[in-house]
């Protein structure tokens, strides 16, 4: 987790800069935005956790005197040893001067870390250490082993060096393994966050692709349609009025179906948030089939429990999640077969089950039909499942999909109830 601030301390200096501009936040070049007071109250959680006093910064802060001579030696010998590593090595790029470079750079970390001052800014200085790393690619493990050896060298030295009794020796060891974890901590926990941002915002470079590649697909056929049939109306000689006819419905007809895209997209784009109310699912269910008829060939079997706790969360947008369920079903059975529908208290919450015994989805397809935009039905526009999950995370819920091809598919939602909202109320207010 110290990766590159012990092998790159230099990333510190930047921190102070952006610190000194706005001391309440520290902002990444990848836009990445951290509240460093929030950071200062996890580090002083981590201290209360491991034991850190006043005390422990004292003896801490008296090694330095004793150590400052060695830093040097220690230093060397740990460029020495990332020459040994091509992993590690390659995070350097500019040879010998950037390594003289960092080397100061190291001191001056390490003159810190003894310096016996662990406030708000020392803290926001470990932190971007930890976002930098992610910068530069430098993979977690190198930082682990990096302090590691460090810390066997200072520990060293303290041991061949020192001028006092056993006990405070060791006292002052364990106040200098305390430090030395509490940074290895917080710049892994920067680590982590800032890795954690730049693979959301990855993902979210891909959903935006997808998103576009499926809209050109979607809106191409009919505009497509649409210019074949103005050339049409432009340049036919003496075209009946039939067939003028019949080209203005087809345009007409084909701006409408363009016009939906765009309608589900931006519905999909910006989901309200939900209204979450405590209500009966059974009714929510037969509401959904009477609006989304079955036809003749389909059997259906409800099963609701009269003892099933109210669900909590909007009875309209979870509406439209078995809406879009019930008809995924219907449309996989067009030869007929039996639709399941089973609603059941679960450890907390209700689960519905919808099973159908329709065609099933494909291996190839199973892993994309939570995709934007992605469909196996010939006219489907590929948003129903994916609107559907977007719902139930918005509502505290989520939806988990199994199927074999041929024999069908099983779709179950998960909804919070209200019993386990209230119960989660009242565990929050007696835990200290």
């Amino acid at each position: 987790m110290i990766r590159r601030a012990l092998i790159d301390p230099g990333i510190v200096e930047p921190a102070v800069h952006r610190l000194d501009v706005d001391p309440e936040r520290i902002l990444s070049e990848r836009t990445t935005l951290v509240n460093i007071d929030e950071v200062y109250r996890r580090y002083q959680e981590l201290q209360a956790w491991v034991g850190w006093t006043e005390e422990s910064a004292r003896r801490v802060a008296a090694t330095a005197e004793l150590l400052a001579p060695h830093l040097t030696a220690l230093i060397d010998d740990f460029y020495d040893e990332i020459g040994h590593h091509p992993n590690a090595r390659k995070v350097i790029t500019g040879e010998q001067p950037q390594i003289n470079r960092l080397k100061g750079l190291l001191i001056q970390w390490l003159r810190e870390l003894l310096g016996g001052r662990y406030d708000r800014d020392y803290v926001a200085r470990r932190w971007q250490v930890g976002r930098r790393h992610v910068e530069i690619g430098l993979e977690q493990v190198y930082t682990n082993v990096a302090l590691s050896r460090l810390r066997l060298g200072l520990m060293r030295t303290l041991q061949n060096d020192w001028r006092g009794g056993p006990k405070e020796l060791q006292q002052t060891v364990c106040s200098l393994n305390k430090l030395l974890d509490l940074d290895l901590a917080i710049i892994g926990d920067a680590y982590q966050a800032e890795y954690a941002a730049r693979l959301q915002r990855s993902e979210r470079l891909a959903a935006i692709g997808l998103v576009a590649g499926g809209v050109a697909h979607e809106l191409r056929n009919p505009l497509n349609v649409v210019k074949t049939s103005v050339y049409y109306l432009l340049n036919a000689r003496n075209p009946s009025p039939e067939k003028k006819t019949e080209h203005l419905q087809r345009i007409e007809k084909h701006v409408v179906l363009a016009d939906g895209v765009i309608t589900a997209l931006s519905n999909f784009a910006k989901l309200p948030v939900p209204n979450r109310v405590p209500f009966a699912v059974e009714p929510c269910i037969r509401s959904v089939l009477d609006i989304n008829p079955l036809t003749d060939n389909i059997q259906l079997t409800i099963d609701c429990s009269p003892s099933l706790p109210p669900a909590l969360a909007d009875f309209d947008q979870i509406h439209i999640v078995f809406a879009n369920l019930v008809r995924n079903a219907r449309e996989a059975m067009s030869e007929g077969g039996r639709l399941s529908i089973t609603a059941r208290a679960s450890d907390s919450g209700v689960e519905v089950i919808i099973a159908d015994t329709g065609v099933g989805i494909s291996a190839e397809q199973f892993s994309r039909v939570m995709e934007p935009l992605y469909s196996t039905k010939a006219r489907g526009l590929g948003l129903g499942l994916p609107i559907a999950r977007a719902i139930l995370e918005k509502n505290g819920g989520s939806l988990r999909v199994a199927s074999e091809p041929g024999q069908g598919s099983t779709f179950t939602v998960f909804l919070q109830t209200h019993v386990k909202q209230s119960r989660d109320r009242e565990g929050a207010k007696v835990q200290p």
